[in-house]
């Protein structure tokens, strides 16, 4: 089995800590080291680190060389530009197919929050171990409220294949996108529904096979660039491919047609729960960083006064806050947040005016 890392994301909500340079997945966001180390430690002894590819962009190669300096010379897989992840996958297993068809992948983003390393490692073994057969898996982290930021999947839990550890493996029915809370609210309470981690797990036979299927100028760019790889022409032909590629995720270019096609494998799903957290928005951090007494999150050095539910990050020098709840302050160098928690997700709205104004300085 070999990891592939998506390493490309911006993590725009997480500014004014997260910049172009130096995006979330290269930060300590309420863990020890930054999240891509994370990624990559927790996996090994299941897949140690030879068996890891990370994909990127030319821009952020050089930090992933620096955090990853075990990694392979020839298994940090950079994009030319940016195509979303049917595109980065896809890259992923037209080089691994060279090397065997039949490697299984496991797809895995590089920063997200893992609380259970062992529980998590049994629940990728599991996985693997269908996608072996020709299936394809993903993960589905078992629901604790009625969540409006992520997709679900709905499953069926009447006939689970049971790997040989023992864990449930069960049939997918659908891909749902993130619904109204209402919805969310049903979702939960009828163990229908479960939250979609973006992880995914097939050999590079398969996956290459229904990305022919369902996008064929994808496949037809990646069977130009496979036959390139090693060669002197590759970056060129690799440039000349992607340019020429739309953005598309693999959730809706490739799973939702699979799921729903009857020639195929059946989709597979494995039930979860070992302390996922997708590290989407500053306020995410209350649900796995450790919080004083008045439930305040706090990195660096922070004085509070009477303040409580607060997310607050000093990344220099000192923060001070006062007779404040629910909010998040995050300060740096050059620049201050302040927002309620409830509004988190709307930290990349900043981004955008930013880069509306060309403040490229903070960006």
């Amino acid at each position: 089995m070999y990891a592939v890392i998506m390493a490309g994301g911006s993590g725009t909500r997480f500014w004014p800590l997260s910049r172009r340079e130096r995006p979330k997945q290269f930060l300590a966001i309420g863990t020890d080291d930054p999240l891509l180390r994370e990624t990559v430690d927790r996996l090994d002894p299941l897949i140690p680190p030879d068996k890891v590819y990370v994909v990127a962009g030319q821009r952020h190669a050089q930090a992933i060389r620096a955090l990853l300096p075990e990694l392979p010379a020839d298994h940090l897989l950079v994009e030319p530009c940016p195509r979303n992840t049917a595109p980065c996958v896809g890259l992923a297993a037209a080089h691994l197919a060279r090397r065997d068809p039949k490697a299984v992948m496991a797809v895995l983003p590089a920063d997200h929050h893992i609380g259970d390393g062992p529980a998590y490692r049994a629940v990728l073994a599991a996985a693997a171990e269908r996608a072996r057969a020709g299936e394809i898996v993903t993960l589905g982290i078992r629901p604790t409220r009625p969540e409006t930021g992520y997709g679900y999947i709905r499953y069926d839990r009447t006939d689970p294949v049971v790997a040989d550890n023992g864990i449930e493996v069960c049939r997918v029915e659908r891909f749902v996108e993130k619904p109204p809370l209402e919805v969310a609210r049903k979702y939960l309470t009828s163990n229908r529904y479960l939250w979609n981690s973006g992880m995914f797990f097939f050999t590079a036979e398969r996956i290459l096979a229904d990305i022919k299927r369902f996008m064929p100028h994808l496949h037809r760019t990646l069977t130009a660039i496979g036959s390139t790889i090693g060669r002197d022409d590759y970056p060129a032909v690799l440039a000349e491919g992607f340019a020429g590629l739309k953005s598309v995720s693999i959730d809706y270019g490739v799973m939702e047609h699979a799921t729903a096609d009857v020639d195929l494998p059946p989709m597979r799903v494995v039930p979860a729960d070992f302390g996922w957290n997708d590290v989407g928005h500053w306020a995410a951090l209350a649900d796995f960083a450790e919080a004083d007494r008045d439930g305040n999150v706090v990195a660096g050095d922070a004085v509070l006064v009477d303040t409580r539910d607060c997310i607050v990050h000093a990344a220099r020098g000192t923060a001070a806050v006062v007779g404040c709840a629910g909010l998040v302050v995050v300060a740096t160098d050059d620049a201050v947040l302040v927002c309620p928690r409830d509004r988190a997700q709307d930290v990349r709205r900043v981004v955008d005016r930013l880069k509306r104004d060309e403040r490229e300085e903070l960006l």
